[in-house]
């Protein structure tokens, strides 16, 4: 099929013009990356975003598979020479995997079944007398008597009939109308129940699913994950169910069309046999895999929401910080990196069970405090969190006593992902003369100094702000990660100076071959000075270079505008907007407010016409040109940084607290207010209206700092109920 049917189909699936998808598609085959068209070829593209771009590319993709497939499907057709004109025009037709699989089905190589061996036998012309239910006259028996052969092992009237029977049954089950009819019935009047294993004993996480019921069309997504992890583990028993007698009786008015017919009777039961023996196992299969693709989808969602709110969150700039790992037996490891994150110093204390070295530990940490002028200790959140936490808290108190007016904080820090980090190559290359133990403190450390930075060397996977992510579709869930990571860290950019070969790797454009060699290059030549410079880089031409250009930063550069949005074929363009407005290009950040005077209400419509530029292109320059080096995270709440520690009997019901989100789910949001059990925001308590919640995204993001007021406290299970306030 050509390009132009495939945009103009998926033109209409998406209400985009066809114009629009050509463009796009156009570009995407020449290399061009979702991040570049969305910033820097909003004229042509029409404007589109990057959600909106990365729909069309998914949906060109979804075309050309649906196409590829048509492809194949013809082939094995031809190659039976079963293919007729009819169904030649029907599969070319087919928009959708689902029908052509329907369609495919009764040309389709599988093992031999009992109507290939009825038809052996020779009983297919009895099955077509009642499929066709053409004969009114006489008695059915009398011809199935015609089909008894002992040679093909058809010795009585019964292995005759239940011969021809399997064979109707199957011409039923490949039914296209049936098919598509049963799949309604299931997809919207089934049920789907779930009974406990009875030969589990111990209690588990799945009590909430040992008898349960639930029309399949109001499952929600997490419960469809729950069900099938439990059913996986051998827990959960699980069973579709739908009204049988209803459903048959809605087979018979599509088969039936000839009450009169002497072979109704045998119909009927061709029927029955069907649908118990073909189509429900078959269309139960389906309808599970079904839930199952629109739960890990909307997982899936969860998921690169909350992990592009994680990474999108405020870098604590200018600080000196001490990262914690904590544990029990093996002691809590200790690293110092500077305000760039270069590594210092590091140690293991022992302030927790069971050596409980709190002198020792608050005298070694007190030494480096010193020695580096620490004023930030992040720990992570993991095993002993809270009682290092209490250790750091005492520590500062005492030293509050001796130096009140030392600048020194801590907060708890996600750690998820730190071990994965530790032992992974990027690790081993950073930091070759330690062990890994010692460098996941070290990533706890940075992840505090820039989020974005530090957690693109982890598969996003291990960033634990997933619900069931080892459960659901792998490929799919790192395709929508890996589209996440490059949004964030072209949305906010790097510094060419002192980004690492992880983070350039997700630069529009670049691989990660060609990061290293930025790297490498800076190594040995130093600094870079402009963007140009890149393009002397191995594996650099200039289709790279347009691609990543404009997502790079460069603080120190002789050109301004290399430090900025603005994409280096902008830059002319620039230039005269400059001097037509009286605007030093030299000494942007001294002209703030001479800026935002004179380009902050102008027509920016007729200054395009008269520069020659498309009007997008015109607000991004304006826009930089006002902030120029700006981080789009610096406008975002800083996370909580805490003196003192609390514990549960702290805490009261109506007391309200500030927190920090660490995960939304589709239930709520877990809240960190400070001790050792993060609370629960169930989305029923997210309201400040009273307006029922839809989406718990909706209200709070990963990361985000919100006030909650204490609604329930169960001490015993360390449960803490919230609500928004």
């Amino acid at each position: 099929m050509s390009d132009a049917v495939i945009t103009k189909r998926v033109s209409v699936q998406l209400n985009i013009s066809e114009k629009q998808i050509n463009t796009v598609l156009g570009f995407l085959e020449e290399g061009a990356t979702i991040p570049f068209l969305a910033r820097y070829r909003k004229e042509v593209t029409g404007g589109l975003d990057e959600e909106q771009l990365r729909t069309v590319r998914d949906a060109l993709e979804l075309q050309k598979t649906l196409e590829a497939r048509k492809e194949t499907i013809l082939k094995s057709i031809r190659e039976q020479e079963k293919l007729t004109p009819d169904l030649e025009a029907k599969i070319i037709a087919c928009t959708d995997l689902t029908t052509l699989e329907d369609l495919y089905l009764p040309y389709k190589q599988k093992r031999k079944t009992r109507g290939d061996k009825a038809k052996e036998k020779g009983l297919e012309p009895l099955a077509e007398m009642i499929w066709d239910q053409k004969i009114k006259d006489g008695n059915p028996d009398d011809f199935a008597k015609r089909f008894i052969n002992k040679e093909k092992a058809v010795t009585t009237l019964e292995d005759a009939w239940k011969g021809a029977i399997d064979i109707v049954a199957e011409w039923i089950n490949e039914h296209i109308e049936v098919r598509e009819k049963l799949r309604t019935i299931f997809l919207n009047h089934s049920a789907l129940s779930t009974k406990k294993n009875p030969a589990v004993k111990e209690r588990t996480n799945f009590e909430d699913y040992y008898e349960f019921s639930s029309k399949v069309d109001r499952l929600k997504p997490y419960q469809v994950l729950a069900i099938n992890r439990g059913e996986k583990e051998n827990i959960l028993f699980v069973k579709i169910e739908v009204w049988e007698e209803r459903t048959l009786e809605t087979i018979d008015d599509i088969v039936i069309n000839n009450d009169f017919s002497i072979f109704t009777e045998k119909l009927q039961d061709a029927v029955e046999d069907a649908f118990k023996r073909l189509l429900s196992p078959s269309l139960e299969r389906e309808l599970r895999n079904a839930l199952t693709n629109q739960a890990d989808q909307h997982a899936i969602e969860t998921f690169a929401t909350n992990l592009g709110n994680l990474l999108m969150q405020p870098p604590f700039q200018h600080k000196i910080i001490m990262g914690i790992d904590p544990a029990f037996r093996t002691g809590c490891k200790v690293a110092i990196v500077d305000e760039t994150g270069k590594y210092f110093e590091g140690t293991t204390i022992f302030p927790t069970p069971p050596r409980n070295q709190i002198v020792q530990s608050e005298s070694v940490i007190g030494k480096l405090i010193d020695k580096y002028g620490v004023n930030l200790i992040a720990i992570g959140n993991g095993t002993a969190s809270r009682e290092t936490e209490q250790f750091v808290a005492d520590f500062i108190q005492k030293r509050k006593e001796i130096k009140p007016k030392e600048e020194l904080n801590y907060l708890i820090v996600n750690e998820a992902g730190a071990s994965v980090y530790s032992a992974s190559e990027i690790a081993r290359e950073e930091f070759p003369d330690l062990d890994a133990a010692q460098r996941g403190n070290i990533s706890i450390a940075r992840r505090v100094l820039d989020p974005l930075a530090e957690l693109v060397k982890i598969d996003p996977k291990s960033i634990g702000v997933g619900l069931y992510q080892h459960d659901i579709n792998q490929k799919q869930l790192a395709s929508k990660l890996d589209d996440v990571v490059e949004s964030c860290v072209n949305e906010v950019g790097v510094n060419l100076n002192t980004a690492s070969a992880p983070l350039l790797s997700h630069i529009s454009g670049l691989s990660k071959k060609v990061a290293d060699n930025i790297v490498k290059f800076r190594e040995q030549s130093g600094a870079f000075k402009s963007r140009e410079q890149i393009k002397d880089i191995d594996g650099v031409g200039d289709f790279r270079y347009q691609q990543a250009a404009g997502f790079m930063r460069i603080p120190e550069a002789k050109n301004p505008l290399d430090n900025t949005a603005i994409h280096p074929e902008s830059y002319e363009v620039t230039e005269k907007l400059c001097n037509l407005f009286g605007i030093d290009i030299e000494n942007l950040s001294k002209q703030k407010g001479v800026i935002e005077s004179k380009l902050g209400n102008i027509n920016t419509k007729q200054i395009a016409e008269q520069l020659g530029v498309g009007e997008p292109t015109l607000e991004l320059i304006i826009e930089n040109l006002m902030k120029p080096g700006r981080d789009p995270r610096d406008s975002m709440k800083k996370p909580i940084l805490r003196t003192d520690v609390m514990s549960m009997d702290d805490l009261k019901e109506g007391q309200k607290l500030e927190g920090t989100v660490r995960n939304v789910v589709d239930f709520g949001a877990f809240v960190d207010i400070g001790v050792k059990q993060d609370g629960m925001l169930h989305i029923s308590n997210m309201s400040k209206t009273g307006k029922r919640v839809e989406d718990p995204h909706d209200e709070v993001g990963v990361g985000d700092i919100i006030t909650v007021e204490i609604i329930s406290l169960d001490l015993e299970r360390g449960r803490i109920g919230l609500k928004l306030v």
